[in-house]
């Protein structure tokens, strides 16, 4: 009998509350990391209504103007319409950051304290991260939620082109694909909800991104004749952005990842410096998955790791492929181990995480974007050889 599912997975435009406070967030720890590589920053952000809030602690030598940081972040989503009450240049500001704690730091730094065991770099945290990767796409990234950012990333490019005056920031989508025998064969149904002004129709909305946005993206193949296309489906979105709800950092942790394909531990990642193996060893656990995929050991393999706070090592290494391994799983993990160091410090001088790349993580998922470090598959040759 054929194994035949629908899986659904979404994706949010830059001008989502979510994606707003994220980029603000991703921003600050950037504008850190260029002044100073050993910023220890949590930074998050709410935005609501005119108003921008940030909390959290930051640790560093850098001298940061917030005010300008926030609102040049805001001008870039794109919050610059005369009509906007979310507007870059007259948002009020209130800021909450203040220094981490030194019982955090203490865990964190590389030296030794009372009642601390090690010597070394701990964990941020105590915490599972997971990464995932499988062959359904050239990315190696499960197919519903690849599509949904690709919808993401086509009505971005058309706003801020000026090609389509109507369209407004804020956009979410969500693709809903067919398997059989595992894999991906059709696209059940696409919904679209953009943001747009008060003078266009919802006929003239639908019409442009059926044949604008979805066919230009989504592959021919994978469209049917029972495709479902559902745009706006309230029927008006003119209202959107942080005067319509309001954002927190971290609030789309399932569309930075695998949109729901691959498990997540929880924690979230923007404003957040490596660290915080929240973040680090999320990106660390992808690019080991993304290398046993690469190195043909498996079909699809996920990764999870954890940690103790202050705690170099983690407390545990776990592969599973589900089934689609050329070889035994611990027989890969046994591989993963040797080639991979996974202690915070070591995570962050593989990937090279002290530098200002987090603002190109911000939008359009955190995996499957060419130019980041745990996107490369620098590591098949290596896992390779341990295996035999």
């Amino acid at each position: 009998m054929a194994n035949s599912f629908v899986f659904s997975s979404e994706s949010v435009g830059e001008g989502h509350p979510d994606k707003v406070a994220d980029l603000i967030s991703d921003s600050v720890l950037d504008a850190c990391l260029a002044q100073d590589r050993t910023s220890r920053v949590a930074c998050e952000t709410m935005v609501k209504s005119n108003m921008v809030i940030l909390a959290g602690e930051i640790t560093t030598k850098a001298k940061l103007n917030y005010e300008a940081i926030v609102r040049a972040a805001i001008r870039e989503i794109g919050y610059t319409n005369k009509d906007d009450v979310f507007h870059a240049d007259t948002v009020f500001i209130n800021n909450y950051l203040t220094a981490q704690s030194p019982d955090i730091a203490q865990g964190v730094d590389a030296k030794k304290a009372k009642g601390k065991k090690t010597a070394e770099q701990g964990a941020g945290d105590q915490g599972l991260m997971f990464g995932y990767a499988c062959t359904e796409t050239p990315e190696l990234m499960p197919t519903p939620v690849m599509f949904a950012h690709r919808l993401g990333r086509k009505l971005t490019q058309l706003r801020k082109s000026g090609k389509v005056a109507w369209l407004r920031p804020d956009a979410k989508s969500q693709v809903s694909v067919r398997y059989e025998n595992d894999r991906p064969v059709s696209v059940e149904n696409i919904v679209i909800s953009t943001q747009h002004t008060a003078d266009v129709s919802h006929a003239q909305i639908e019409s442009y991104l059926i044949e604008n946005v979805i066919r230009k993206v989504i592959p021919a193949r994978m469209l049917t004749n029972k495709t479902q296309f559902l745009i706006n489906p309230t029927g008006r979105f003119v209202i959107g952005g942080p005067q319509g709800d309001s954002g927190l950092t971290g609030r789309k942790i399932i569309v930075d990842t695998y949109g729901g394909w691959g498990r997540h531990g929880g924690g979230a990642f923007s404003g957040k410096d490596p660290s915080k193996v929240d973040r680090s060893a999320a990106y660390m656990c992808r690019w080991v998955a993304k290398n046993i995929v690469a190195a043909g050991l498996a079909d699809l393999a996920e990764l999870q790791v954890a940690y103790a706070i202050g705690h170099p090592e983690p407390v545990s290494v776990y592969v599973d492929t589900m089934g689609t391994g050329k070889v035994a799983d611990e027989k890969i993990a046994r591989a993963v181990t040797k080639v991979f160091g996974f202690k915070p410090a070591d995570i962050t001088r593989q990937l090279n995480l002290l530098r200002p790349i987090y603002r190109s993580t911000t939008n359009y998922g955190h995996f499957g974007k060419a130019g980041l470090p745990w996107e490369l598959t620098n590591k098949v040759a290596a896992l390779r050889a341990a295996v035999k």
